[in-house]
């Protein structure tokens, strides 16, 4: 799906999120525009009340808070993380907190979403 043609229940999201906080859709999608740009084969889908962005498999997921954006990684414990960015502790996932548009590129957030996309494709 292009970022110019998404799903009804994304444009419902992101009516949702635009509703709640202008703000925070703006960084919503600054990060769908980003990842949709990544690979011609990336796509998007509502689940887990977020966006779910996958292309051979499913790398990240963004979700919007009420202080902030998060960018998901279904796998970030196994990214490396050279800028010491990525939070969580768990066995698998990672996640990198954004709270202005600013941090897309004060967090790399780009060489991040890079790695999760190649890492997705390798068996």
């Amino acid at each position: 799906m292009s970022p110019s043609a998404p799903s009804a229940r994304v444009t419902q999201l992101l009516e949702d999120i635009r509703h709640l906080d202008e703000g925070r859709f703006e960084l919503v999608q600054a990060l769908r525009k980003l990842i949709l740009g990544l690979d011609v084969r990336v796509s998007e889908e509502v689940k887990y009340g977020g966006l779910l962005f996958g292309a051979t498999a499913p790398f990240c997921g963004v979700f919007a808070y009420a202080q902030h954006a998060s960018l998901e990684f279904g796998a970030g414990a196994s990214l490396p993380d050279p800028h010491q960015v990525l939070e969580g502790s768990g066995k698998l996932r990672r996640h990198i907190k954004l709270a202005s548009l600013q941090d897309i590129s004060a967090k790399h957030v780009r060489e991040y979403l890079v790695l999760a996309l190649q890492a997705s494709a390798t068996p």
